[in-house]
Formats: structure tokens, sequence, C-alpha cells
């Protein structure tokens, strides 16, 4: 940060923002670096090696010391997300407004996935996420990740967030991490200061309420409404709440805080809106806007549609090589995309059919993989995803040597192992496949995920 100057007028802007200090902002910036912090992941249970938990997510730990996650196994398999502590504040949130009852809820600017696989990290089973990109090209990040995290209770989607409009009501949580001005990532990146500007500030303005406008409609009656930004402007933030407040039947909600996380309540001047504003120096992670506002009209029902199609006898049979690779198949949906079997839990089958007439379908479920003969190639999203059946496969556990060069692709000198397809695990964490021949192994990781940087890490840099 010593090397970047804050924009011109850029602190003035921010004098009147509420719990804004000038000089602890500065000193935070130019004194202290970004933590480093992690989000377990819930449902794949490794072993936790971390330091002092975020104080606002209970899966949420920052780390002494910031490792070379690149070159860390349990990272490739998912056991772990690196998120920015103070996005993890929408895990908080969760907890005073998701029902006990099955809720459908859109992560509409999902890319690359912290905020998608922590409301998943939140959802049952009964529970489906909708994690939306707008950018084609920033849509495979957040499906791999979502695979990491292996839950069978996701879809995601590549579309303009007008495209939800024809989903009337059918959203009862919708999480908009608008597209801002980014300031309150400085620190962490102060390359963004370079694109920082009035003008930039009152153009993404102008973004916000379009994206909010073309979604509007998709959410349900009394469901909720998570507005965030890494901005610390009132346009991006007070003001769009105003302006939600002027122009929707909507109401703000206030969610408890405890004092001592140094999170700034802020209210919008015109309606008086709960806002939610972190700053560095005053808490352990970087910038950020988050507020709730619950919607208090309906904007019409969605007609639910049914699939007419059947399963053909040659799917049937089919099916018998597929579900014993699934544990409790009688809890999913079977269905296939091209010549891949794929798995969703069973209460989304309508929903899944709802979605594939409006939207833009990049991934679905779980991939469980296709048939040659009778044999089943096994896909990378099943290793990854908490519904296979391990006890269907042969299992290898890798050494860390071992899984930095099956990360990498490279080949792999195993000869004590049974013959034949094997999940390649990393202390009990699955990686991915290889199919073990009598003279040598066939790596199946797959080509895009490899690890394409050469240096080793030290025993230090793998401490986590």
């Amino acid at each position: 940060m010593q090397n970047h100057q804050f924009p011109a007028n850029f602190l003035d802007s921010l004098s009147n923002e509420p719990g804004f200090d000038r000089q602890n902002f500065i000193e935070a910036h130019q004194k202290s670096e970004s933590p480093t912090s992690i989000r377990l992941n819930p449902f794949k249970k490794a072993e936790s090696k971390t330091g002092e938990q975020v104080p606002w997510c209970a899966e949420g730990w920052y780390l002494d010391t910031r490792p070379s996650f690149t070159f860390d196994p349990l990272f490739h398999a998912g056991a772990y997300y690196v998120q920015e502590a103070s996005s993890m504040f929408i895990a908080h949130i969760l907890k005073y407004i998701k029902t006990n009852e099955p809720v459908n809820v859109l992560d509409l600017c999902a890319a690359p996935g912290g905020k998608s696989t922590l409301l998943n990290s939140a959802l049952t089973p009964d529970n489906l996420l909708v994690a939306n990109e707008i950018i084609k090209t920033r849509v495979p990040i957040l499906a791999d990740n979502l695979t990491r995290w292996g839950t069978a209770n996701s879809i995601v989607t590549n579309n303009d967030p007008k495209d939800f409009g024809g989903l009337t009501g059918f959203f009862d949580i919708v999480l908009v991490d608008a597209p801002c001005s980014g300031s309150g990532m400085f620190r962490k990146d102060p390359e963004a200061m370079d694109e920082w500007s009035p003008a930039n500030v009152n153009l993404c303005h102008q973004r916000q309420e379009r994206i909010l406008a073309d979604v509007y409609p998709a959410l349900s009656e009394d469901g909720y409404l998570i507005y965030s930004t890494c901005s610390y402007s009132h346009q991006e933030n007070e003001d769009v709440l105003d302006w939600l407040c002027s122009t929707f039947a909507v109401e703000s909600v206030r969610i408890p805080i405890n004092s001592d996380w140094g999170i700034v309540e802020s209210q919008s001047p015109e309606k008086k809106a709960w806002g939610y504003r972190f700053y560095p120096g005053k808490v352990k992670g970087e910038g950020l806007f988050a507020s709730v506002l619950r919607k208090r009209e309906s904007s019409g029902n969605l007609s639910s549609t049914k699939s007419n199609k059947t399963q053909s006898n040659k799917s049937d049979k089919e099916l018998d090589l597929i579900k014993p690779y699934v544990n409790d198949p009688s809890a999913y949906h079977f269905f296939k995309v091209n010549d891949d079997w794929l798995a969703i839990n069973k209460q989304h089958k309508d929903s899944l059919n709802i979605l594939q007439q409006h939207l833009y379908i990049k991934k679905s479920g779980v991939r469980i993989g296709r048939l040659a003969g009778r044999d089943v190639i096994p896909d990378h999203e099943l290793a990854q995803s908490i519904i296979i059946n391990k006890d269907a496969f042969e299992q290898t556990e890798l050494n860390y040597a071992q899984a930095i060069e099956y990360l990498r692709r490279d080949n792999l000198n195993i000869t004590e192992a049974k013959k034949g397809w094997s999940l390649m695990n990393f202390e009990g964490q699955p990686l991915g496949w290889a199919k073990l021949l009598p003279n040598r192994v066939n790596n199946y990781y797959p080509k895009e995920l490899r690890i394409l940087t050469s240096p080793r890490p030290s025993a230090k840099e793998r401490e986590l």
C-alpha cells in the first residue's frame, strides 16, 4: 500500500460517511496488511488447522500467515474456501432471516463463488441454491467452486438479471452482491484505486438500481433481499436503500450485531433503512456494506410446470447401473444431459424444469458419469461430491508429494493399490479419479484444473 496513493478527493468524499475515521482508515491501509481467512466446508469435515475464529461466522477462521493455497491438496478437495472475512457476515444475516421451511435462494452476481458456497453451507437438501453469473468467462470458476463444495442442491446459470423477471416470486431469498466501485478492496487490491472516480461511483449506482429492478419480480412476497457492496460510498449503499424503499413495497430488517465486532450500523437518510459498514482498522477484514430488506407485496405467481418426459426402458436399465454409485439414490432425481447422467435432490425436480424454461443453465446438481457398455465412467463432480457412495469404489490414499503430482496431472507410481477406477484421496478427502492399470496409472484429474506452476512449497507454507 505504501507505493499507492488514494485517488484525489477520495478521503474527502468519505468524510461524512457513517463511522468513517479518517486517521484510523489511513493507518489501516498504510501500516497493516489484509488478513488471510478461510471458511471450512461443513459437509466435508476436514481436520481444521486454524487460528482465530471470525466472530460473525462459525466456520470462518483467520490464519496467522498466508500459505500457498495452490499447493494445499485440501484446498483442491473443497475442504475450505479462501474468503475475505467481512464477506462472511452474510452467514450471520442468514441466521435471522432463514425460515425452517424449504426456500429457493438466488445469488445473482455469484462468481467466483465465495458467497454461493457460504449460502450453500447454510442450506439443507430441501433448499435450492441458484448461483448466477452475468459474465460468461467467469462462470467456469463459479461452477468449479460449487463442484468442490460437493452438494447436489445447487444450479449454476449464466444470465442477465432481466432474465429472472419471468420467474415471478420464485425465490425466497435473493442476494445481490452488486458490482461496485470497489473502494472496500483498496487494501487487498491497491490497483483498484486506479479505477476509482466519482463518475464511476455514480455509474455503479445507476447499474445497481437497474440490477435490483430487474430481479425484484423474482423475489416472493415476504421474501428477503440481501444487498451488499464492497464500497464505502453512500451513493452505492444508503442511497440505494432509500431508492428501494421509495420505489417498492419493502421494509428494512435490522440485524443484531455484537458491539465488540467493530461493525458500524447505519441508517439511510430518508427511509432510515438499516445498513452495516465494515472499515479496515475497525474490523479484522476489508470494506463491506450489507443490508436486508423484506418484500411486502406480490409480483404475481409463477405457475408450476411439470416435466412430461418419461424414462425409457433403456434409461431404466442404465439407471440400475448408475444408482449404486450414489448414497441413498431414492433421495435424488436422475436425468441425462447428452450422454451424461446427473443427479439433483428429488424435491427440486420441478424447480429444475421451471428454471430450464427461463435460464441458461451451466451446471445442475452433480454429474455422475456416463456408461460405456455396462461400465460406468465416473465424472470428476461425483468424486468431489458428498453424495458419492465411496464403498462402490477402490480408494487410494496419497501422501503429500503424491497428491501434488496428481494435481499437476503428472505420472504417478502406485503399485500397492488394487487395479481399476480409484478415488485419489488426501487425508481422506477425494481429489478426483485415476485408473490403475497393471503397468501404469491413468491420471483423470481435469486438465483445466491442474496445477500449472512449478515451485514446490516449503514445509512452513504447507501449514494451515
